[in-house]
């Protein structure tokens, strides 16, 4: 991508010089007009530190003085325009005095482009998120190179925009249409945000100087707010869409748990028709914010996830990936797979299971990609191989058939024979030990687990599984794979369950132990959502299949024995009648449509406890210290990252190490022993809490 900054220098004699400064370049034109390159030093993206937006202020100042015909904004990295705030700066924050204060003077650099008396310009390519945004409505025009993308994920964070982007958003475009990004996270690309009026022109990047030159000598027609804009900005009808606003909100996000949406739905509230007053109270709101657990925890888990993407390491090596198995969990691997680029074929013993793929496929694909080339290309690259000609020259095989010890070993027998040399064998067991399954392989060292969990495309960990005999060039192979498929991946030692099915295990039979005491299903999913769970145990059992959940817990407990809750023998009864759940369309619910039917029954007579909500979450941090004694996991923050990214333990939590800490390990030692003298051994607190801190 050319960022102009060498084109500039060959439109004239050289340029002015108004430097130097370490995190951007000026340049100035034969035109007058001035360039100004975001280039953050010793970084791959642009994010907006304190140092350098005080660098930035220093240069808004030099160009005060000299006047040039115009300002362009652009940015040096390939990645992006500015990627947001440097969310470093708010980790560990406390005092919300202090955050308003630093808030303050980055509102004021904000507030000085808004105010310089030449035309700004912003060009765009790439990602332009959360303060690059507010950067960018700072400006007086803004173009996009095509294919940019643009959104304020703040709320991922617990927060919302703080650099004006509340109001600057809200005046600019249709408030209900500002809000509902902003509330939601979610980013649009740089042709929708030209049909919203966030953008003045879309072009390439060969187009970019004729572009910018038509914004500066205004020739470039601005986005202008509607009329409606100020009808939706107006007291009343503000009044009656905040409370529609915070209504949807609760549904997706509690109040009790995620303050951030219904403070930014206060502020519009109150301030939508007033820009200097919802500048002002942004500043406030922001710094409360950010001192909140939720925030805290949330930011923790931003960290989290990009110390996990580092695990991947090296380079991806693996270019053609066979699947055996093409049920929900084997066809989603490889349609996700090939989504990402890879090459794929997909077997099964019958072409029904194949052609179900091919169809969620299809499905997934159309929600993930916006060009149908793309869609097209991804359904070309997955290859249906019923006649398993894939095996010769595939470079990772991952097995997805049933979890039946002599199944896998059968299939295994198969391919081995057929496999080409320094061809990776992974199974996507959720519970067995590897040590179990390599004992008939010839070449035991290439097998590994690849632990995928469901629904593949939403949930981000992949537990990468070696043994005692994996050879250690082809585990660092696989970890780098499944880095290259954008997934997280965490090294675990083998051992029954490893570590994320091992913590849920207890989980979901502990809430088939209340469905015995007569407590209603809906009530014991709405005790682990009071929590903050995305849903609830039941639920959770359906959408993994009983036949996996009973398998799973037949193989924990010839490990683990008392320490987990015994399974019902209705379980047994239900997996015998294939009501296995979701894939089957009945289990503890009936589904529809892929979703369970939770029509309103009679009233619940008992509503959740803290009891239940501790029966079901506590067994969870203590298998988690478990795990780290036992050396399964070898860093508590992982293991948090484990449990968030794999099965969406509350984030606002910060995973249930993290959790226990807050809560204080003595409360949560004291809480098990108190269950375990009421209920049974399976509360007995684990021995790694006399070193947890």
């Amino acid at each position: 991508m050319d960022v102009l900054g060498d084109r500039v220098l060959e439109l004239g004699p050289k340029p002015d010089a108004c430097g130097p400064y370490r995190h951007f370049k000026l340049t100035r034109d034969r035109d007058g007009i001035a360039w100004l390159l975001f280039d953050r030093e010793g970084a791959s993206a642009n994010t907006l530190s304190a140092d350098l937006l005080e660098e930035f202020d220093t240069v808004l100042a030099a160009l005060e003085s000299q006047r040039p015909a115009g300002l362009v904004i652009r940015s040096a990295k390939k990645s992006g325009f500015i990627a947001g705030a440097d969310v470093s700066e708010f980790r560990g924050a406390t005092d919300s005095r202090r955050v308003e204060t630093a808030i303050g003077r980055a509102h004021a650099v904000i507030d000085r482009l808004e105010t310089l008396r030449i035309p700004t310009v912003a060009v765009i390519h790439g990602f332009c998120l959360g303060g690059g945004l507010e950067v960018a409505l700072a400006c007086q025009s803004r173009i996009a190179i095509d294919g940019a993308r643009f959104g304020f994920p703040e709320v991922m964070l617990g927060l919302h925009p703080g650099l004006g982007g509340t109001a600057r958003f809200t005046c600019l475009v249709n408030p209900m249409q500002a809000m509902r990004l902003m509330l939601t996270g979610k980013t649009i690309d740089a042709r929708r945000a030209k049909s919203l009026g966030l953008v003045d022109a879309v072009t390439q990047e060969r187009h970019v100087r004729n572009a910018a030159k038509d914004a500066v000598f205004g020739r470039l027609e601005r986005a202008k707010p509607g009329p409606l804009n100020a009808i939706l900005n107006s007291s009343p009808v503000r009044r009656f869409l905040a409370s529609r606003m915070r209504a949807e909100a609760e549904k997706a996000a509690p109040h009790a748990h995620y303050p951030a949406p219904y403070a930014l739905i206060d502020l519009w509230e109150k301030h939508g028709n007033d820009k200097a007053a919802m500048l002002a109270a942004e500043k406030a709101s922001f710094a409360s914010l950010v001192v909140t657990p939720t925030a805290q925890n949330l930011i923790r888990v931003f960290f989290l996830r990009e110390q996990m993407k580092k695990l991947a390491g090296g380079v991806n090596k693996i270019g053609h990936v066979r699947v055996i198995g093409a049920g929900s969990m084997g066809g989603d691997i490889a349609a996700w797979c090939a989504q990402r680029g890879m090459r794929v074929t997909l077997a099964d013993v019958r072409p029904e299971p194949i052609g179900g793929a091919m169809k969620r496929a299809t499905d997934l694909f159309g929600k993930i990609m916006r060009r149908r080339t793309d869609i097209r290309d991804a359904l070309d690259r997955l290859v249906p191989d019923l006649d398993g000609e894939g095996v010769r020259s595939a470079d990772l095989i991952i097995e997805a058939v049933p979890e039946k010890l002599e199944l896998k070993q059968k299939v295994y027998a198969e391919l081995e024979p057929k496999m080409k040399a320094g061809a990776i064998l992974a199974t996507n067991t959720s519970s067995i030990p590897l040590e179990d399954l390599r004992s008939t392989l010839q070449s035991p060292g290439r097998l590994v687990g690849l632990h995928f969990f469901n629904p593949v495309s939403r949930l981000q960990l992949v537990e990468v599984v070696g043994h005692d005999g994996t050879a250690p060039q082809l585990l660092k192979e696989a970890l780098a794979f499944v880095g290259a498929i954008d997934r997280l991946p965490l090294q675990v030692k083998s051992s029954p369950g490893f570590l994320v099915n091992r913590a849920l295990t207890p989980y979901m039979l502990e809430a088939m132990l209340m469905l015995d005491e007569k407590i209603d299903k809906v009530t014991i999913d709405a005790a682990a959502e009071k929590f903050g769970m995305p849903i609830g145990p039941i639920e959770l059992a359906d959408r993994v299949g009983l036949d996996i959940c009973l398998d799973v817990g037949d193989m924990l407990r010839a490990k683990f024995g008392n320490l987990l809750p015994p399974t019902p023998a209705w379980l047994r009864d239900k997996v015998a009648r294939a009501e296995f759940g979701r894939k089957t369309r009945k289990g503890f619910y009936v589904w529809k449509e892929g979703e369970p039917d939770k029509t309103p029954g009679p009233p619940a007579t008992v509503q959740p406890t803290e009891e239940m909500v501790d029966r079901l979450i506590l067994p969870m941090s203590n298998v988690c210290v478990a795990c780290l004694r036992e050396g399964i996991v070898d860093n508590a923050d992982v293991v948090d990252g484990a449990m968030i990214f794999g099965t969406g333990y509350a984030p606002f939590r910060g995973g249930p190490l993290n959790y226990a800490r807050s809560r204080g390990p003595e409360n949560v030692v004291s809480t098990l022993r108190g269950l375990e003298a009421k209920f049974g051994s399976r509360f007995a607190p684990d021995a790694g809490w006399d070193s947890f801190k």
